[in-house]
């Protein structure tokens, strides 16, 4: 008798899995119930069709039924949701009738969060940004035609993504988000640079407060902390509930969604589950993690079809939050633990901060690479990174990506073979940078500090703040305030200026000329020396207290 694998749920996860099953096994049936009349498309693409990137529909639509029918001999059910699963008899019911299996494939995903707004649930010109539905929604609402200011509430991903493409499309494009910050996935430097990066692109931002009440009949949003915006349409971009109602018993995260092992399996015997509705590995961690990314739902459908249909060598070991965007003519991304607001409490990191090119100085078009490497202290195993600029930030995040998953550590880093040639990187990459700077730090005899940690802990009766930088420098970009000038080529003359005493901060344009000037005063032993990383580059483009000369 032939072997029945049933899949729920047809976006990502769902499909791979049945592609993988097939595959794998000739002869066994697949069933892939989906609930709506799509399958497969591209959500992630979803921001770019509201700007014109992506001019055709059709493009979003990855795969089509008739392909999964022929080439895949999967049974396709669309517009057939499951609505019942009995775990003890292996049976899925539908409207249409029920149906017993021998494996199951939950790849149910996730919905979108809804705050709770007056008024939402009378009007009708809102929508979310999550499914091809929701696209098709936003279109036929004449958005893009008709409507002039969109207020989007979320500043995540999706919701940052929605709101460079509404802006690119010419609306006024406004953003609420209950957090202080943009991007919660990023520490407070970078998700401060995205948010002067918003700014500059006139994107209108409220942060700590949210939408509370739909005012139908003047066209305003009203917000928690009493303002009130004229908006003609609303976007909703706040996160997903992983839909698990299906399995109530199933072990589960608090969010709902289902813990699973690297087989996929969940705890329920002959059930798998991959996507937005399971829960996998923090590979960092070895804790069970919530990572609702299309990546992770492609490589957890093929591992659970692989394992569906007896191949058990194919597994899905794991994530660990790596995530990039684009905003207008920057690009940030992210990988493994970085200090956010909800990173493990007390997780041990140490950091490292560079500014470096993204190609030689000499070559055309230079731009900048604002690069972050969190690491073990005792280990120096690299454990996160951040990326921020307007080159290259794809290729340094995935090349530190691939070294936390390799578990090399600081000096692996400053021995890695990267391609080099002046159209794509300088002869000293700057994820080699970060690691030759963060060894610098640990074997110099002085540390380093951040802009926001200068910022905070400096005093100004008891520390001294040292700008190394040349005076023409200061004369056109400004300076810390009350910091003393004096040159890195200067100082050994004018060492003496400089009191034994106190904490000494030092900074420069970009961090070089600043850790240069720290080994100077180290070897003539002055203690408590900090350079600043980034320098003044980083301190300005986070729009710090700054003065002219």
């Amino acid at each position: 008798m032939k072997k029945r694998i049933i899949i729920i749920g047809g976006l990502s996860a769902g499909p791979s899995a049945a592609a993988k099953a097939r595959r794998e096994d000739e002869n066994a049936e697949i069933i892939l119930f989906e609930k709506t009349a799509n399958i497969s498309y591209a959500t992630c693409g979803i921001p770019y069709a509201l700007s014109g990137q992506i001019k055709d529909r059709e493009k979003l639509m990855v795969v089509k039924p008739d392909l999964l029918r022929t080439r895949f001999n999967v049974d396709l059910r669309l517009n057939e949701a499951v609505t019942y699963i009995d775990t003890e008899k292996q049976e899925v019911h539908t409207p249409k009738g029920s149906y017993a299996y021998d494996k199951l494939v939950c790849a149910t995903g996730g919905s979108p969060l809804i705050p709770p707004i007056k008024n939402l649930d009378t009007c009708d010109l809102w929508s979310t940004c999550k499914t091809i539905e929701d696209f098709d929604k936003i279109i036929k609402d004449e958005v893009l035609s008709n409507k002039e200011s969109i207020a989007i509430i979320g500043a995540g991903l999706i919701g940052l993504e929605a709101a460079e493409n509404l802006k690119m499309a010419g609306k006024t494009v406004h953003i609420i988000e209950l957090g202080e910050n943009v991007l919660p996935i990023l520490s407070d430097t970078y998700a401060t640079l995205i948010k002067n990066t918003l700014l500059q692109n006139d994107i209108h931002l409220h942060l700590n407060t949210t939408a509370t009440e739909l005012n139908l009949n003047d066209s305003e949003l009203i917000l928690s902390n009493g303002k009130k915006l004229k908006t003609d349409y609303l976007i909703i971009g706040i996160g997903v509930r992983p839909n698990t109602a299906l399995l109530p018993s199933a072990d589960k995260l608090k969010n709902g969604a289902l813990i699973v092992n690297e087989k996929m399996e969940t705890s329920i015997p002959n059930v798998y589950a991959a996507g937005d509705c399971a829960a996998i590995k923090n590979l960092i961690t070895n804790e069970t993690g919530f990572f609702p990314m299309g990546t992770h739902s492609n490589k957890g459908g093929r591992a659970a079809g692989a394992q569906a249909s007896s191949k058990n060598d194919v597994t899905f070991n794991g994530a660990y939050g790596t995530a990039i965007v684009k905003l207008f003519d920057i690009t940030v991304a992210r990988t493994g633990m970085v200090p956010t607001k909800a990173m493990v409490a007390n997780f041990p990191y140490k950091t490292s901060t560079v500014i470096v090119g993204n190609t030689p100085g000499f070559y055309p078009n230079p731009s900048d690479v604002v690069l972050t490497v969190y690491y073990e202290p005792k280990t120096q195993v690299i454990v996160g990174a951040e990326a921020f600029g307007k080159k290259g930030i794809d290729k340094r995040i995935d090349v530190l990506a691939t070294a936390i998953y390799a578990k090399l550590t600081l000096r692996d880093l400053q021995n890695l073979d990267l391609a080099y040639a002046p159209p794509f990187s300088p002869a000293k990459d700057p994820v080699i940078v970060a690691g030759y700077a963060a060894e610098n730090e640990i074997t110099g005899g002085f540390k380093t500090v951040s802009a926001m940690d200068l910022m905070t802990n400096y005093n100004k009766e008891n520390d001294l703040l040292i700008d190394v930088r040349n005076p023409d420098e200061i004369k056109n970009s400004g300076s810390i305030p009350n910091a003393l000038n004096i040159p890195l080529d200067s100082l050994r003359t004018r060492i003496t200026e400089i009191p034994k005493g106190k904490k000494i901060y030092i900074y420069c344009a970009k961090g070089t000329r600043g850790y240069l000037a720290s080994k100077i005063l180290v070897n003539n032993g002055y203690e408590k020396v900090h350079n600043l990383m980034g320098g003044f580059t980083l301190w300005n483009a986070l729009d710090l207290a700054s003065e002219q000369a």
